[in-house]
């Protein structure tokens, strides 16, 4: 009777301890998106997603935040490693920018993080130029 208790409590033991390392490494060290890779969600310009912002925020979270966008606009602001499309979209990238942009209509991929009300800018994290 006691060897079987031992070896019930051994294998409850092994089944917690098997989660715990489970939870570790495969919860709290989830690889990241790779937004590079990833096919878009929507396919849109700038002024429209900023419209969209602007006529209802919390709508347009549910659409956009999180999600893989295509934007589309004129660069009108240049940083080393950002570029403001259209004085409303803000695109961060992971890498410093090779190319003047300035005056360019181009095409960003990246993730909608939000909409900042204070600058009324809509937010774009991990950008790549398509």
């Amino acid at each position: 009777m006691k060897r079987k208790k031992t070896a019930i409590l051994a294998a409850i033991l092994l089944l917690i301890v098997s989660g715990g390392i489970y939870f570790y490494y495969g919860v709290i060290f989830k690889e990241a998106r790779n937004i590079e890779s990833e096919a878009p969600d929507f396919s849109l310009t700038a002024k429209k997603l900023l419209e969209d912002y602007t006529a209802d925020p919390k709508k347009a979270d549910v659409l956009y935040l999180n999600k893989t966008i295509e934007i589309t606009g004129a660069a009108t602001k240049e940083t080393d490693s950002a570029i403001v499309l259209e004085n409303s979209v803000f695109c961060l990238f992971k890498e410093k920018l090779k190319d003047k942009m300035i005056d360019k209509k181009t095409t960003i991929k990246g993730k909608c993080i939000g909409y900042d009300e204070l600058f009324m800018e809509v937010k774009i994290d991990q950008c790549s130029i398509k």
